[in-house]
């Protein structure tokens, strides 16, 4: 489309090259429920650091790694979690990292060492690193409930046919 305009400059006359816009195409989709795309994937966390792990696991529940990652909308795929008792942690952690937690009666802080934690309850530490790095609030309530840890190679999520995911090979 070519547009003549007259110039205030001693009777000038320029011309101007302008172009309409398709708006349509170029509108950012933001996802929600309905158009998530949410996907099952499994994570072997053999021979796997605590931390590291915990981060990308986080990162799939999010959505971060998706092109219509919304902040605000539940847009990460669901992800289960095997082989948690085989995690490991570099250093002195098995005995020097502690995990606190709080009864809610007066002098009723409580403590115990990686090492007894991953002896009573092998899942947990896995649980408690990921909820660390998501959102507090209601949303990350939801995106945890979406992660699934068992101990041990077997799960009870085979019909949903998760796709493998490795990390650092």
């Amino acid at each position: 489309m070519l547009t003549i305009f007259a110039s205030l400059n001693f009777g000038e006359i320029t011309t101007r090259n302008t172009f309409s816009v398709d708006t349509l195409s170029y509108k950012t989709i933001s996802a929600n429920k309905e158009n998530a795309d949410k996907k099952w994937l499994l994570v072997d966390a053999d021979g796997q650091t605590l931390g590291r792990i915990a981060s990308e696991v986080a990162k799939l529940l999010r959505g971060k790694h998706k092109p219509n990652f919304t902040p605000h909308a539940d847009c990460g795929d669901y992800v289960v979690v095997i082989n948690a008792e085989k995690i490991t942690l570099s250093g002195k952690k098995w005995d020097q990292k502690t995990y606190i937690r709080y009864t809610g009666y007066p002098g009723g802080q409580r403590s115990r060492t990686a090492a007894e934690v991953m002896a009573r309850k092998p899942f947990s530490m896995m649980e408690e690193a990921v909820r660390g790095m998501l959102p507090k609030n209601t949303l990350g309530r939801a995106l945890f409930r979406n992660m699934h840890v068992y101990v041990g190679a077997t799960h009870k999520h085979e019909a949903q046919q998760p796709r493998a995911i490795t990390f650092n090979d």
